[in-house]
């Protein structure tokens, strides 16, 4: 996914003050910081805090990335910089605590970049979509659960064809063009169902 030219564009159209560029930066590689933050069990504050100084140094970095293609990893390897910054300067009024582990394992920085990737091929897959397959697979993913009555209420649509037109709904996402790069196992999901279970006969 990195060797995706959508990632380069980005950081040369963000380089270039556009600003839709940069927050779809912001907006694809969130999920990264965020998980990497949580790796060091930072207070709710110092994970805001590291959130934002990352961004800020990627304003500053942004003309002289040497490889944009490579813009991942070196968000990993700055948010993670940036942890134990903070974590070293809380240890000096703390003389009892450990001291903090150096940067993580580049298998654990990898496994977040390619989360990241994923998520964010994902999202724009199902941007792709129609919106009547945006709007049922939204109400099928949905953290609250939805029978199949209210889903053919709302969407006014049979209770017979939610199933089926969930099903051709998850097809064209798995064909998105912005799926392509994932591998064959990432493209066979997800695997989406509702709540409400299928509809008896």
């Amino acid at each position: 996914m990195r060797d995706d030219q959508v990632v380069p564009a980005l950081v040369a159209r963000a380089a270039g003050d556009d600003q839709d560029a940069w927050n779809e930066l912001v907006e694809r590689y969130s999920p990264l910081v965020w998980g990497i933050c949580s790796r060091y069990r930072l207070s709710s504050q110092d994970v805001e805090d590291v959130h934002q100084n990352v961004w800020l140094r990627l304003v500053e970095h942004l003309g002289n990335l040497r490889e944009p293609a490579a813009l991942p990893g070196w968000l990993a390897t700055t948010t993670s910089r940036e942890c134990l910054r903070i974590l070293r300067a809380g240890r000096r009024y703390d003389r009892f605590s450990p001291e903090p582990d150096e940067l993580p394992d580049d298998p654990m920085i990898e496994d977040e970049i390619i989360a990241a990737e994923r998520h964010a091929a994902l999202r724009a897959a199902f941007a792709e979509l129609p919106l009547h397959c945006r709007q049922l697979l939204a109400m099928c993913m949905s953290e609250t659960s939805h029978s199949y009555a209210e889903i053919s209420v709302t969407l006014q649509i049979p209770v017979g064809s939610i199933g089926p037109q969930r099903g051709r709904c998850l097809e064209r996402l798995r064909r998105s063009s912005s799926l392509r790069a994932l591998t064959d196992d990432e493209i066979a999901g997800p695997s989406v169902g509702c709540p409400g279970g299928e509809p008896r006969a």
